[in-house]
């Protein structure tokens, strides 16, 4: 266990549909069980209830035997504000949450209605305590929890043409609702913690280093509003990594782990199975054909563990943990000249996605360069 400091890793979407999840976790699991906390996104709900929702993609419900493995991988609190959390109707929302409760994992972004969608998350950890924020920016709208229906919490973000909020609309600025909602969360966890994380579902997917306007918005406002860091998922492929007054932005965790067959063009779904399809020619990558559990961009083999380390003097060092995703979709800690490629990586798609440069050292920590 580290000392001197309270260590928190962060991982991106976890989409566990597989059987053995132990197994596809054991690659990362050592360093999450070695933090002092370990926060991941939970994308799609663990269920058995068969309702789908219409008017996106729907995810197959997880087997709700494997929430347990998350808890045994290390993670202490997830984060389940995202496109795919409602898509087995409220049941699955319902299931999840008490699958999640009875393994004590914590959580915050969605639950039985708004308020207990945007319920903050905290633990203790290191003697600190960590709260934990959870937003969904990037719809689709009928995923919104209501006053009295079951859905996850959201940030609201004007779409160009004025339709609905989907994650294949074209999402322009953040909406002003969006910064009274941050400003009032984050108040709310500025005086239940000590050190507050906000969780973004947010990006164009399956696109290497591209960064929308409203994401930057997004991160800036949380951070102005009192967040000592902002983290973004849902793009399914890392992004770079910047800093706002200090405090770090980890652009896009990409996968923390996600084996699911249900990207498969070969499968039984009609929707799912188009899908699969339309997206590989929506956005020009061809997956390679080992990758069978995790068909994504070839770049998405780069990944990484995001790294908080908060000092006795309640200042936070930014870093990574490099991982790198093995055929068909297992994720493995990099070691020595991998990690460094990784590393390296990371430091080229944040100078290409127009962010200031940054050195990530051999021992992960992540630097501005002046």
């Amino acid at each position: 266990m580290p000392g001197n400091f309270t260590e928190v890793l962060l991982t991106g979407d976890l989409v566990l549909d597989e059987p053995d999840p132990d197994h596809w976790l054991s690659g990362i699991a050592p360093a999450l069980r070695d933090s002092h906390l370990a926060i991941g996104h939970l994308e799609v709900p663990h269920t058995r209830c068969r309702t789908e929702a219409e008017g996106d993609v729907p995810a197959p419900g997880a087997p709700p035997e494997n929430v347990a493995a998350i808890a045994r991988a290390g993670f202490g609190m997830v984060s389940l504000a995202g496109n795919h959390i409602a898509d087995c109707g409220p049941d699955g929302i319902a299931q999840t949450v008490a699958l999640l409760d009875a393994c004590a994992v914590l959580h915050s972004g969605a639950g039985r209605d708004i308020a207990h969608a945007r319920k903050i998350a905290v633990a203790e950890a290191g003697g600190w305590g960590i709260a934990l924020l959870s937003y969904n920016c990037v719809g689709p709208e009928f995923a919104w929890a209501g006053q009295a229906s079951a859905g996850c919490a959201f940030l609201p973000v004007e779409t160009r043409s004025g339709s609905p909020v989907s994650p294949r609309a074209d999402l322009g600025s953040l909406a002003s609702a969006a910064l009274e909602i941050l400003e009032e969360d984050i108040t709310k966890a500025r005086r239940q913690a000590d050190f507050v994380i906000v969780a973004l579902h947010q990006g164009t997917v399956h696109t290497p280093v591209r960064i929308e306007n409203y994401e930057m918005e997004a991160a800036r406002a949380a951070i102005d509003s009192g967040a000592d860091a902002v983290v973004a998922h849902h793009a399914h492929i890392v992004r770079g990594i910047s800093f706002h007054k200090d405090r770090p932005i980890f652009h896009g965790l990409g996968n923390g782990c996600v084996v699911t067959s249900a990207l498969s063009p070969g499968q039984d779904h009609a929707v799912r199975a188009e899908w699969a399809k339309k997206r590989r020619e929506m956005f020009g990558f061809e997956p390679d054909p080992a990758y069978t559990l995790a068909p994504f961009h070839p770049e998405a083999v780069n990944a990484f563990i995001g790294r908080l380390r908060i000092g006795e003097d309640a200042k936070v060092e930014a870093g990574i943990i490099p991982v790198h995703v093995e055929a068909p979709g297992r994720p493995v800690l990099a070691q020595g000249a991998a990690a460094r490629a990784i590393a390296d990586y990371v430091e080229r798609i944040t100078v290409a996605a127009g962010l200031p440069p940054i050195r990530i050292e051999d021992d992960g920590r992540v630097e501005q360069v002046a």
